[in-house]
């Protein structure tokens, strides 16, 4: 749907933030499936924790990734996703090998414009939600940046800059105000 809009790229990359930046412009935004089920998961038996089960956390990302979407249909204009389905549907085929993200990112289009945050060490930390090292998380971003163009998606790697730039740069790709 051309109103959905992805920002993905490197965990610890800066998109919480710059969604944070976005909402406080007057956007609509969703936040990141993964960070919200890990909360849940960490209140509960933590069964699909993703360093516990990461293919369950992928499914059950997946899962949150198409309610997100059905409920976003209802909001009028630009929605802009913290990750989304296509980011829940590349880790599941990378780790288990089930054929799921062509079909899946077939049935479920967001706009054209991805954007990505790529590593940036320097603001990276991890928390009680984020236990993968910078490592990992530059491993995670090489294979979506991968990603994203094999589905026809045209990519803005965002540059490290203050986040209110960042913000403006999305704006401007957009047209939004």
């Amino acid at each position: 749907m051309d109103k959905f809009v992805i920002l993905s790229g490197c965990s610890g990359g800066g998109k919480s933030t710059l969604l944070e930046a976005l909402k406080r412009r007057g956007h609509h935004t969703v936040e990141e499936p993964g960070r919200r089920i890990v909360i849940e998961e960490l209140q509960g038996d933590g069964a699909a924790l993703p360093w516990i089960d990461a293919p369950a956390f992928a499914r059950r990302a997946i899962a949150l990734s198409l309610a997100d979407r059905e409920a976003a249909a209802a909001i009028p204009g630009t929605v802009l996703f913290d990750r989304g389905l296509i980011d829940a549907a590349s880790a599941l085929e990378h780790l288990t090998g089930e054929p799921v993200l062509a079909s899946l990112a077939r049935l479920h289009r967001y706009n054209r414009h991805v954007f990505l945050t790529p590593p940036w060490l320097e603001i990276y930390t991890g928390d009680r939600e984020r236990r993968h090292d910078f490592t990992a998380a530059v491993v995670e971003y090489d294979r979506l940046s991968a990603v994203y163009p094999a589905l026809g998606y045209e990519v803005h790697v965002l540059p490290k800059i203050g986040v209110e730039e960042r913000a403006d740069s999305v704006c401007s790709v957009l047209k939004l105000d």
